[in-house]
């Protein structure tokens, strides 16, 4: 069976994970309009800076579409992704779209030039992957039925609740296709 996954196409690495969702075996599209994502199973939101995308989503009529589309679909954010999915933002009040039930901190592990990479351990992706992180934030807290994926220094860096998978680093820019892998894997199980 194949699936079509989105990436939303706003800001950060869109390119390079359209690629690893089609080296992961899923039909992929970019995606800048509602009404794209009709014809999709799963959505990426990438990485770039949480605040801007929201503006953008809400200029563009993404925001309330993104939540409807959520009610069903798989979703996997990354860096900035995560932060738009949380449920509680440190220092901030409210969510954006609030889909897991986790607490994140912005940039916790510092600025553009504190950015780093760290071999990680990921629970049903991989026993070492090569974790990227940019201007990163980490989850403080998850709730209940969030399933923990992988940690760094004791912070949690990946989660998954269901059918919402997301991970505080950049897999998209790897090459290691394994992370897009098990979210394509995801998708096919909730399709």
């Amino acid at each position: 069976m194949t699936v079509k996954i989105g990436v939303l196409a706003l800001q950060g690495a869109v390119s390079e994970h359209i690629k690893a969702l089609k080296d992961s075996g899923a039909e992929t599209i970019a995606v800048k309009d509602a009404s794209q994502l009709e014809e999709l199973d799963g959505l990426v939101l990438p990485g770039g800076e949480s605040t801007t995308m929201r503006r953008l989503m809400d200029k563009y009529g993404l925001f309330d579409a993104i939540k409807i589309f959520a009610k069903k679909k798989a979703i996997f954010g990354t860096c900035a992704g995560l932060i738009l999915m949380a449920k509680e933002i440190e220092g901030r009040k409210g969510p954006h779209l609030g889909l897991l039930d986790i607490d994140v901190k912005r940039n916790a592990f510092g600025s553009q030039v504190d950015s780093f990479e760290s071999d990680l351990k990921i629970d049903h992706v991989a026993e070492s992957f090569d974790g990227v992180f940019i201007r990163a934030p980490y989850i403080k807290k998850v709730g209940p039925g969030v399933e923990i994926l992988s940690t760094y220094n004791q912070h949690i860096v990946a989660c998954r609740q269901g059918r919402f998978l997301a991970c505080a680093f950049h897999p998209e820019l790897t090459g290691d296709t394994h992370f897009h892998e098990y979210f394509v894997k995801i998708t096919k199980e909730n399709k």
